[in-house]
């Protein structure tokens, strides 16, 4: 799943920023897709390598309602909230020994693997700073990276959310106890209204996170 939250009047106003963030958009939502898909190898699923999904390629991985058209319909709705998905990787869960607690991993691997491209492009962000004078070049720079991380930081965070088909919902599933079953069944009937309300009306919520962290790695 991808989402993202951006002034679009700033940036229809920048054709090179916004043509720079949908890339970027893009290149990490499919980073956040090939985790998964590396992980569940790993645990004995080969499904997604199978069916060439652990690819760069944009063209394997893009949904043409979900990540081009609702994207871009929603884009000239006034609000600046903008939301899509790219093709989930495939898995078989028939083929992990431990289902439950497999798929925890392979889910939680999307977001770390965005936590984790964020991290290298804030010590990037630091290091250009402590090293390069500033310069309209350099601080250019350093404003791309500044947004590769926080994109790949609001995935990370975003996707984390405990409601289906987030990742966050199959690493609270492998937490509860078998015990929690009712929870579960109401998560899974009413994940997609419940996301759909979280977007529009509870998304300030995870906001002060994806600053926090932000901040945390830039060190500001």
């Amino acid at each position: 799943m991808l989402f993202v939250r951006y002034d679009i009047v700033e940036a229809s106003m920048n054709p090179v920023l916004f043509i720079f963030q949908i890339v970027v958009l893009v290149f990490s939502v499919i980073i956040h897709e090939i985790s998964h898909g590396f992980v569940a190898e790993k645990f004995g699923d080969s499904t997604a390598r199978r069916m060439g999904r652990l690819t760069l390629n944009p063209l394997k991985h893009i949904d043409p309602f979900g990540s081009i058209i609702l994207p871009l319909l929603m884009a000239l709705v006034p609000g600046g909230v903008v939301f899509g998905w790219a093709k989930p990787v495939p898995v078989n869960t028939t083929s992990l020994k431990n289902p439950e607690r497999d798929m925890a991993y392979i889910a939680a691997a999307g977001p770390l693997s965005n936590l984790t491209l964020a991290l290298v492009f804030a010590i990037l962000y630091r290091v250009l700073s402590f090293f390069f004078l500033p310069t309209p070049y350099t601080m250019a720079l350093g404003d791309f990276f500044s947004l590769i991380s926080i994109t790949n930081i609001s995935l990370a965070i975003f996707n984390l959310v405990p409601i289906p088909p987030l990742d966050g919902s199959n690493v609270l599933f492998a937490l509860l106890p078998r015990s929690a079953h009712a929870v579960r069944a109401f998560l899974t009937q009413y994940g997609f209204f419940l996301l759909l309300a979280f977007i529009f009306f509870g998304i300030e919520f995870i906001s002060p996170i994806i600053f926090f962290v932000y901040k945390l790695f830039f060190g500001l």
